[in-house]
């Protein structure tokens, strides 16, 4: 995170690591497959409770660019400010995380 905060961009197996590692944290602290977290090209995952998505496209899709991703979860930027800037793509009744973030 020192790179982003110094506005660099950091190397990508770190980037990448840091992006699928927070992910699973929040896979962990919101178990479920009612929606479907994107991280574009560095990972994505099924997490909240309620109904489960099965086929086709899902109705709770949540995506964002890897640094949005970690801002977010490290608390750096609210969920919010993120959602209203456009930084934050969603779809679905589920899909706000802010009672999740951050991590």
């Amino acid at each position: 995170m020192s790179a982003l905060d110094e506005g660099r961009t950091p190397e990508r197996p770190v980037f990448r690591e840091a992006v699928r590692s927070l992910l699973a944290v929040l896979a962990e602290r919101a178990p479920g497959r009612s929606v479907e977290v994107r991280v574009p090209p560095y990972g994505a995952i099924q997490c909240v409770p309620g109904p489960r998505h099965t086929r086709g496209n899902p109705p709770n899709v949540v995506e964002m660019a890897p640094n949005t991703w970690l801002e977010l979860a490290t608390g750096r930027v609210a969920w919010a400010e993120a959602v209203t800037d456009g930084r934050v793509q969603m779809s679905g009744n589920r899909a706000d995380l802010s009672a999740y973030l951050p991590l």
